[in-house]
């Protein structure tokens, strides 16, 4: 009950600024106040402020519970397990898709640096680039100076 006569009074002191500023020939500055005068009547009536004060009560509570009890830091403990377990998952599998990909012989498929043949910096960089579709405009931003 006090929310609704709150909003409707500074909805109300709003609208009256609005009326001033009109008065004054100020138009376009007086439609302005008036629509900022109606957002917390408009506010009140959708249920947007007893929502807000709901969520700030929730926030509330949720961080006097992080402060005060010990189950919300082990819950936090969980989730960095769960978080390690999925990594150290991805990585073991990025490990067993690169020893198949050698025949089993892992690392030692790959050709010494000393045997590649050699290339110009910016031939190499180009050539090992996962871009090297956007060459053409690598090029042009270089003559540009870019």
């Amino acid at each position: 009950m006090l929310t609704s006569t709150v909003c409707v009074a500074l909805s109300a002191a709003g609208l009256a600024i609005a009326l001033l500023t009109a008065y004054r020939k100020r138009y376009l500055a007086a439609v302005r106040t008036a629509a900022f005068a109606l957002l917390p009547v408009g506010l009140y009536m959708t249920g947007l402020v007893t929502l807000g004060s709901k969520v700030g009560k929730a926030i509330g509570s949720w961080a006097s519970d992080l402060v005060f009890k010990p189950s919300v830091w082990a819950g936090f403990a969980v989730l960095a397990v769960s978080a390690v377990l999925y990594a150290g998952s991805r990585f073991a599998a990025g490990r067993r898709k690169e020893k198949g990909k050698g025949g089993g012989q892992g690392r030692a498929a790959v050709a010494p640096a000393s045997t590649a043949p050699a290339l110009p910096k910016s031939k190499r960089a180009q050539a090992t680039s996962d871009l090297s579709d956007f060459s053409d405009v690598e090029e042009i931003l270089k003559r540009r100076g870019i």
